[in-house]
């Protein structure tokens, strides 16, 4: 028999970071998706044995402060597009601004110079997977997608949708629907 889970990559990131600090007895405050305060500075020794740690569960301690941005940046429209409501309120680049106290401008140059796309273009690709997530999870029309996920229209998600996978929605759907009555019937 198979069974298919659901994975929140964030909780369990969350969750993970605390077990381990709690463990070594690591006082800190977690702020947003990626950001810990330690309460105490550690020693190089301690830093490490930290840093060990999250290595075994796939977590990294960014160090570069560039970088460290530009993390920001991707949890923070990751939060926009996976529904926090008080931030669909915003555009992008207000939300971002605000939320990261760096000028728009400043945050999309150092994000276009490093990963070599635009924000606008992540936040595209972001709205694609959660929409292919939402096709295949749900019961829910395009309509009510598209609404979810604060586009103009059927239309407008339906396009970004085919230039980005090559498909339709529509398609997308028939696909998925497929593949789950194969599945049942192997069952």
């Amino acid at each position: 028999m198979r069974i298919n889970v659901k994975f929140d990559f964030n909780t369990i990131c969350k969750k993970v970071v605390c077990e381990q600090l709690e463990r070594m007895d690591v006082d800190y405050v977690l702020h947003g998706v990626s950001e810990i305060e330690l309460k105490q500075t550690p020693s190089s020794v301690q830093m490490q044995i930290i840093a060990d740690s999250f290595a075994d569960y796939g977590v990294e301690i960014i160090s570069d402060q560039q970088t460290a941005i530009i993390q920001r940046i991707k949890d923070a429209i990751t939060l926009l597009v996976n529904g926090d409501e008080e931030a669909q309120k915003y555009n992008v680049s207000a939300y971002l601004a605000e939320k990261l106290d760096y000028s728009y401008a400043y945050l999309s140059n150092l994000f276009s110079e490093i990963t070599h796309t635009s924000i606008e273009n992540f936040v595209i690709l972001k709205k694609i997977d959660v929409a292919k997530s939402l096709i295949i999870e749900n019961d829910l029309t395009l309509t009510e997608i598209a609404y979810k996920l604060n586009y103009s229209s059927v239309a407008h998600l339906s396009g970004q949708f085919k230039k980005t996978t090559g498909l339709t929605p529509s398609t997308f759907q028939k696909i998925i629907k497929k593949r789950k009555e194969r599945s049942t019937a192997q069952d």
